[in-house]
This record gives C-alpha cells, sequence and structure tokens, in this order.
C-alpha cells in the first residue's frame, strides 16, 4: 500500500511504522504523504482504538532528510517555511487532533522533527536505547514541527533552552527524568511492552479519551473558567456514551467494565 510506511491492524490497534530505516526513517515527501494518509486511515476506522507511531530498524525518526529535501526543492520557490506548512504543520495538527489515544513507541534514535512528532503523541513509551536530540541548531535551524510548543511545556522552559541551544543527545533515562517520555522499558522488553500498554490504551473508553484530548488541547490555551465551563459540555458528550452507561453499571455488579468505544 505504501512505500515508506507500513500499517499493521489488530486488536484494535493501528501501528504505523516509519519505514525508511536506511536513512533513519528521516523525512521526505513521501514519507510525509503516506505518513498522514495512514493517520486519516487509522481516526476513521472505528475498529481501530489506539495507535501506535514507531520505527523501523534502529531509528524512531532522523528528522528531515536533509539531502531529499535539496532534492525535492532544487529548481523551486518552496522554502523550509513552505514545507511546514505545506507537510510539517499540517501533520503535527491531525496528530493532536485524532480523537483516539496515540502513542509514541520510541525504538531508537529521535532528532529534529523526530522528537517533535513524538512530542505530538499523546504518550512516549521509550526504550532504553532510545535518545533524543534537539538538533536545529546544528544546521542553523530554530526547532520546528512543533518543538517550541512542547518541549517548554514537557520539559520546563530553561531545559529546553538548553536542549535547543546546546544540540546534546539525551539518553531515554534522562528523558524520562525530564518528563519528556512516560516510560522506559529494556530493548528486550520494548515490543511487548509496546502491545500491552497500546492494547490496554484500546480496551479504554474511546470516546472518553478523545474527549480528554479535546479538553486538555483546548486547556492550554485558555484561562480556568472557560476550561470549566468546556469541561461540563464535554462531560455532558461522554455521560450520553454506551461505554459511560458500561462503566456505571460494571461499577455497581463490582467487575471489570467491556467498553466498545462508544
Amino acid at each position: 500500500m505504501y512505500e515508506t510506511v507500513l500499517l499493521d491492524q489488530a486488536d484494535g490497534v493501528a501501528t504505523v511504522t516509519l519505514n525508511r530505516p536506511d536513512v533513519l526513517n528521516s523525512f521526505n515527501a513521501t514519507l510525509h504523504r503516506e505518513l498522514e494518509d495512514a493517520l486519516k486511515r487509522a481516526e476513521r476506522d472505528a475498529a481501530v482504538r489506539a495507535v501506535v507511531v514507531t520505527g523501523a530498524g534502529r531509528a524512531f525518526c532522523a528528522g528531515q532528510d536533509l539531502k531529499a529535501h535539496l532534492d525535492e526543492t532544487e529548481g523551486r520557490s518552496r522554502t523550509i517555511a513552505h514545507v511546514l506548512r505545506e507537510q510539517y504543520n499540517p501533520l503535527i495538527l491531525r496528530l493532536r487532533n485524532l480523537e483516539k489515544p496515540v502513542l509514541a513507541a520510541v525504538n531508537g534514535v529521535a532528532a529534529g522533527a523526530g522528537v517533535s512528532l513524538a512530542m505530538a503523541c499523546d504518550l512516549r513509551l521509550a526504550s532504553d536505547k532510545a535518545s533524543f536530540i534537539q538538533a536545529f541548531v546544528g544546521v542553523g535551524l530554530i526547532p520546528d514541527a512543533g518543538a517550541t510548543w512542547f518541549l517548554p511545556r514537557h520539559v520546563g522552559l530553561g531545559k529546553a533552552f538548553e536542549l535547543a541551544f546546546l544540540g546534546d543527545r539525551i539518553s531515554a533515562g534522562e528523558a524520562l527524568a525530564l518528563g519528556l517520555v512516560n516510560r522506559v522499558v529494556p530493548a528486550d522488553e520494548f515490543e511487548a511492552a509496546t502491545r500491552e500498554l497500546a492494547g490496554r490504551l484500546a480496551r479504554q473508553p474511546t470516546r472518553a479519551l478523545g474527549l480528554m484530548k479535546r479538553a486538555f488541547n483546548r486547556a492550554l490555551r485558555t484561562d480556568l473558567a472557560a476550561a470549566l465551563d468546556y469541561e461540563a459540555f464535554l462531560q455532558g458528550v461522554a455521560g450520553a456514551t454506551e461505554d459511560h452507561a458500561e462503566g456505571v453499571a460494571a461499577f455497581l455488579q463490582k467487575r471489570p467494565p467491556q467498553f466498545k468505544g462508544r
């Protein structure tokens, strides 16, 4: 189906694998197009209740493929700003607005926009072989693909400046201590841990998780009074779902709930 992406589905989980391992899964125009299409398919498929984004080989994503960028823009008027607006920005917004839980399974190095891709997901599970680099400064650029928005929110403003200004590689353990990732597991347990966590997310009340995502996204740009009002609105939506009724019934009957995602 795709040249640069693998899309698999099992047990309510869609796994989207960036598949350019020879260039550390770095972005070219085809990968942008295919990744967004795969996410769109997962979003529209009612059988999909959780999404995993990961990388093939030894990398998660090394950011922009600079050689591909030069080849794709040669003789054209498309600047880096155009590429960001046409390719990266729609991808980041799709991830944030996808009303299903999205897990970044960071199997190896994440650099530049690859870190941004991971930060745009809802949760981040990292192999202990993973590492993270704000690589932009090394090529005279600023962090992009949402990094200037996500990074201070994850690690604090002072640490965000340090990572961006110096471009140092940090380990998975350091990323965990900073709050950049949620969990770190040994590399030989990584695939099983990814399946377990993704499966757990797929068994949750999907509509409620999507509404939580809406609420958190909006709360980051509003005041308390507005957040309270929006919570009340969304809670009314959640309260009308089948999964809410099932959750209440399961609580009263002292049994585990069987959520259906609707």
